[in-house]
């Protein structure tokens, strides 16, 4: 392990995920899962290839070191996404007679400062606002969870605006 090496950042990136649920769809954990695979497969030909030798003369050579580093940020990043994987959870569709009211996956109508927005609840590791995919973990996300078509929701602090509810829909 390369003398620069913080171990309590990696400690700090596993404590995150430990005991955090992640909740997914379906493509979002073939996403996570293909970039899993990617970074093992990157840190394999970083340390299969030639390495450069630690020393230069009697200088630390600084391509070995950059290589160092790199590894170093491979393992974190591969130790990360191994704990979401451990602790991901598929978004489904509820019920039948469950599916009024607003869980993960629900593609949501409301009504906003008099416009029209679709939004769709997602987890936290899925979320675009920009394309309308809020995090239930989002001041939003938390108001409108439970909720139903025909309700107004107020979301909280600093940002508050009445979300009416038009709509809830769940893909299949």
């Amino acid at each position: 392990m390369p003398p620069y090496f913080d171990p309590t950042a990696a400690l700090a990136i596993n404590n995150w995920t430990l005991d955090k649920r992640f909740f997914l769809s379906p493509e979002g954990l073939a996403r996570i899962k293909r970039e899993y695979e990617s970074f093992k497969r990157l840190k394999f030909l970083k340390t299969s290839s030639e390495l450069p030798q630690m020393m230069e003369s009697e200088d630390l050579n600084a391509d070995y070191l950059a290589m160092q580093e790199d590894i170093s940020l491979l393992e974190a990043k591969i130790a990360e996404m191994e704990g979401v994987l451990k602790n991901a959870r598929l978004i489904k569709t509820p019920p039948k007679e469950m599916q009024d009211i607003i869980d993960l996956g629900a593609m949501v109508a409301v009504e906003v400062n008099g416009q029209k927005v679709e939004l769709r609840l997602v987890g936290c590791l899925e979320a675009d606002p920009d394309t309308g995919k809020i995090s239930n973990e989002s001041p939003v996300g938390k108001a409108l969870l439970g909720h139903r078509a025909g309700e107004e929701v107020v979301s909280p602090a600093p940002a508050k605006a009445v979300y009416k509810i038009k709509s809830v829909k769940y893909q299949a």
